[in-house]
């Protein structure tokens, strides 16, 4: 008896401790899901901070038209060179100059984007009212930590 009690009481604890352990993996792996949606838009940010009227807001609207138009177009570019420049891996012998070129206009490129960031926040300034220069100057401190990406960690593959 006391056997089988033993090896009871052992099984019960190994399921609560599988059940502790599969609710605490799905709890983890969902939380930054739900932490994603509850995160402010980058343009609801920038509306509160700088307390745009409805007039800027739309002229707001027209400045991430505009910058994200430009992004995509920039991001495409990043993407198909280097899809060219990957290929040349399957190559017997990489061309140097080739693969130097190709990783020149990616330096371009994201050059470019930079650029377009630093010409968006400069339409955002001009948006702006005399009263609220202030309140943007603010926000220029924040900029980097309010637009980092928002993305998920990925296990390390060393």
């Amino acid at each position: 008896m006391e056997r089988t009690k033993l090896l009871t009481i052992t099984v019960i604890g190994l399921l609560l401790l599988n059940i502790a352990t599969l609710s605490f993996l799905f709890l983890n792996r969902t939380m930054p899901d739900r932490l994603s949606h509850d995160r402010p838009k980058p343009r609801e940010i920038i509306i509160d901070r700088l307390h745009f009227d409805a007039n800027q807001q739309k002229e707001y609207d027209k400045l991430i038209q505009w910058h994200r138009g430009e992004i995509n177009q920039l991001d495409d570019n990043i993407r198909q060179v280097k899809n060219d420049l990957y290929a040349r891996l399957s190559e017997k012998e990489i061309n140097v100059k080739t693969k130097d070129s190709l990783i020149t206009l990616l330096n371009l490129y994201q050059k470019q984007i930079e650029e377009t960031h630093f010409k968006h926040f400069e339409d955002i300034k001009k948006l702006c009212k005399p009263e609220q220069q202030e309140d943007f100057e603010t926000l220029t401190e924040e900029l980097a930590r309010i637009f980092a990406p928002n993305k998920p960690r990925r296990p390390r593959h060393d």
